[in-house]
């Protein structure tokens, strides 16, 4: 090849190396300044564009009342449980549970480890026994004005009842049993945004408690396996929410549409008294993601009719 020629080739793949990564710039730019609600976000001081997603779905289902027990089932960076606790102040009390060490927003319970372990589970069941548990306390609320800030920064919530000796198993009679059944029944909201965790390509540098999601990410890339991958967490998240949510409560939960949804719908459509799809507004139009939002749990609810597999 005479010089000339890789002269020429050479000025051509820089044209085209630097044609691609201003367009990729701009385009990115262009998303970012394009999105009202991730600046919204920012100026309300809210964790994330996502308190948007809950905030619209409350607005159309009226979900939330004060004094009520939310569990936030994948809740870093925690915008949903931010709203939540806003919804149902001034004696609510928010549980979130995540894989990741995140910093809740102030008045929130959280739980750090994996949802789908059984111990988890039971920790989260422990913790919600106590009605008392993760609020805000009569006396502050009564007596604020005799309470330093330092005083009530400091007791917020709760001090635990019990110690991780008084969980240990032990033999229970039937009506026992039944009786603990009962209890565990005491959430109002269940809500859902779970994904399965993905390790990122680039950003591992990255250990900021306050946005974990430059360290783990939300879908695959692969279509299939991120659909396939959110009906598990959904079908996990509904089981959890038949022993522990209340009659008349409600269920949120997102989910990467597919094949498989339908299915999940006719279960929902088993435990509810409504079940409706919804694609926020706040939701990115190229996303594949939704949510379904059953309303108002039955009184009767066939297990079989909800978890057996079609």
């Amino acid at each position: 090849m005479s010089p000339l020629a890789k002269l020429y080739l050479i000025a051509c793949w820089s044209y085209i190396i630097s044609f691609n990564v201003t367009f990729t710039l701009v385009n990115l730019d262009l998303h970012e300044r394009g999105d009202q609600f991730a600046r919204a976000a920012k100026v309300q001081g809210l964790k994330s564009r996502a308190a948007f997603k809950l905030l619209q779905i409350n607005e159309r289902y009226r979900l939330f009342k004060p004094g009520m027990t939310v569990v936030d089932l994948g809740f870093a960076p925690g915008s949903w449980s931010q709203v939540a606790i806003d919804l149902t102040k001034p004696r609510g009390r928010v549980l979130g549970v995540d894989l990741l060490p995140v910093q809740p927003p102030k008045g929130v319970s959280t739980i750090q480890g994996d949802f789908l372990s059984p111990d988890i589970q039971a920790e989260i069941k422990s913790f919600l026994r106590n009605p008392d548990r993760g609020r805000l306390r009569r006396t502050l609320m009564l007596g604020s004005s005799e309470t330093s800030e330092t005083g009530l920064e400091q007791a917020l919530l709760e001090d635990e009842a019990t110690g991780y000796l008084d969980r240990e198993s032990h033999e229970t009679t039937i009506e026992e049993e039944q009786d603990r059944e009962h209890v565990d029944k005491c959430v109002d909201v269940v809500l859902s945004d779970m994904s399965e965790p993905w390790d990122p390509l680039e950003g591992l540098y990255k250990k900021s408690i306050s946005n974990p999601y430059r360290r783990l990410m939300n879908t695959s890339g692969n279509a299939f396996r991120d659909h396939a991958g959110s009906m598990d967490l959904c079908r996990a998240a509904l089981r959890f929410s038949y022993d522990t949510l209340k009659v008349g409560g409600h269920f949120v939960c997102k989910f990467y549409q597919g094949a498989e949804d339908k299915a999940l719908e006719r279960s929902l459509k088993a435990m509810f008294h409504k079940v409706h799809r919804e694609k926020p507004e706040s939701s990115r139009s190229e996303s594949r993601e939704a949510y379904f939002v059953g309303i108002k749990r039955l009184a009767k609810v066939d297990r079989d009719a909800v978890f057996t597999e079609p």
